[in-house]
């Protein structure tokens, strides 16, 4: 079991080991090299890598999100990484599988690897410039992840705002109505659908938090509606 401390409230979190979402099969880093030219011009890895449009990948398994130096990340990596998210296999592969849904405000452009071997390929590919890449399991303990994906009869949903805004106190104690970012992203004036995917992808277990986790596993789709109509008109 491992745990994290939740920023905003302080709190030590538990995140049990879970069966990963992904087959256990050991990629081909040979066939993760040709991947990686689509990764290659915007990070660097490999002797003398330096920090480009995005942080090289050195090392990457076991360092901490949004922690290599010299660097500005998204709000919302950082957050993560303030939270204790450690980049492990599972972690990385969600992330390369859907980046805007693991993490919204992401800066990294790009639209994501849904083949699974494929992920596996350029992971095995990674772990060779990490410090002591046999010692790496290919499933570290983690939250259990899932294929996000957001039903479109879901995301039609009209939510009421005014039953948004009659739900939305638990939401206003960590983020500020202001739409100030005081080390908790701003939620004001999110578009309706962005609000949605990304609570269903903290409903799904898609994204690592276990204190939104828990919060968005509370919600029904209707109450996640409501919500996002009500912050996507709310004014500061």
């Amino acid at each position: 079991m491992n745990w994290i401390r939740n920023a905003a409230t302080g709190l030590a979190v538990a995140i049990c080991a879970s069966t990963p979402s992904f087959s256990n099969e050991i990629g081909n880093a040979e066939d993760g090299e040709k991947l990686w030219k689509e990764c290659k011009s915007c990070h660097a890895v490999g002797e003398g890598a330096k920090n480009r449009v995005g942080p090289h990948l050195n090392g990457i398994f076991g360092r901490r999100a949004g922690s290599e130096e010299g660097f500005k990340y998204s709000n919302g990596l950082a957050r993560m990484g303030k939270d204790g998210l450690i980049w492990e296999f599972d972690l990385l592969d969600r992330y390369i599988e859907n980046p805007k849904a693991f993490a919204s405000d992401t800066r990294m452009s790009y639209r994501g690897l849904k083949d699974e071997q494929k992920r596996a390929d350029l992971l095995a590919f990674l772990r060779r410039y990490s410090d002591n890449p046999g010692d790496i399991p290919e499933a570290a303990p983690t939250a259990a992840g899932t294929d996000h994906a957001v039903d479109p009869a879901i995301l039609a949903i009209q939510g009421d705002p005014e039953y948004g805004e009659y739900l939305s106190s638990e939401c206003t104690s960590c983020h500020q109505l202001t739409g100030d970012n005081d080390g908790i992203p701003g939620i004001i004036g999110w578009p309706a659908e962005d609000f949605v995917i990304a609570m269903h992808a903290y409903k799904d277990k898609f994204r690592p938090h276990p204190v939104m986790q828990m919060m968005a596993g509370r919600l029904s789709n209707d109450e996640i509606a409501a919500l996002a109509a009500y912050f996507e008109v709310v004014e500061p």
